[in-house]
């Protein structure tokens, strides 16, 4: 493997890593772990905990689909690997 490719998949595991580390805090440890403090807090009624739980880890997981495309498109033309 050429030192290009190892970097772009360096690259790649870092940001799948960055990614799953942030929806992994968002949906387990604020909608399950730290519920109960979380939910000291109120948002439209309900409790932040809660909330993470029901509606969070879904809008954060689809923040993160979005980021998740936009940066590898941008790492595709970096290594020169993108196929427009």
């Amino acid at each position: 493997m050429n030192k290009t490719a190892e970097q772009y998949w360096k690259a790649n595991i870092r940001l799948v890593s960055i990614l799953l580390a942030i929806w992994f805090i968002c949906s387990f440890l604020f909608g399950i772990i730290l519920v109960e403090p979380l939910n000291t807090i109120k948002i439209g009624g309900v409790g932040l905990g809660f909330w993470f739980a029901q509606n969070g880890s879904i809008y954060t997981f689809l923040v993160l689909i979005y980021v998740y495309a936009k940066r590898m498109n941008a790492l595709d033309v970096e290594f020169d690997v993108h196929e427009d």
